[in-house]
């Protein structure tokens, strides 16, 4: 099987860590490498500085390139908030994928204020942002992709139908040489 690797891009509650699951669950191959778990060991008590971000980031894009060099398929479960990482990877990964899971932001702050599970993101981050944290679409930019692969809005699609769409990405990629 040819590994790829496909990043899940989205503002905090987009739905990324949902659709990386039910990826994995259809796909056990793959390996998950979310931001959230890296940044615990990376930067154990992070500052989210600018500086901080882009190193944690470039770990991520570095692991991701090694594990599908090595024969692994990887979901990158990371918002990804500025274009230069993302396109870091693209460069650097052969087999590469951008989705990117755009919802409005008042639906993700409903969405991250009801869930039970976070996947090991920090909880109340849009309450954090209000309050001055650098969060992703509030007080830090996300920079939209300009030509992903997969523009998936998860406002208006149903969970299986963009699970779908990301299986079919994963064959299409698989398929070219």
């Amino acid at each position: 099987m040819i590994p790829i690797a496909i990043w899940l891009t989205g503002i905090p509650g987009s739905g990324k860590s949902t659709i990386a699951e039910e990826i994995k669950k259809r796909h056990p191959g793959f390996i998950v490498l979310r931001m959230d778990d890296l940044r615990k060991i990376v930067t154990p008590e992070p500052t989210y500085s600018e500086e901080e971000r882009d190193i944690v980031y470039r770990c991520l894009v570095y692991a991701a390139s090694a594990l599908v060099e090595n024969g692994h398929s990887v979901i990158i479960d990371a918002t990804g908030n500025l274009r230069k990482w993302r396109d870091l990877a693209r460069q650097i990964i052969p087999k590469y994928g951008e989705v990117y899971l755009k919802c409005p932001v008042e639906l993700c702050m409903l969405r991250e204020r009801e869930r039970l599970q976070t996947h090991g993101a920090p909880r109340d981050i849009y309450k954090k942002g209000e309050a001055g944290w650098p969060v992703p679409g509030i007080s830090a930019p996300y920079e939209e992709p300009l030509n992903p692969e997969l523009l998936i809005e998860t406002d208006k699609t149903f969970l299986p139908e963009a699970v779908r769409k990301v299986e079919d990405l994963i064959s299409e990629l698989r398929s070219d040489s």
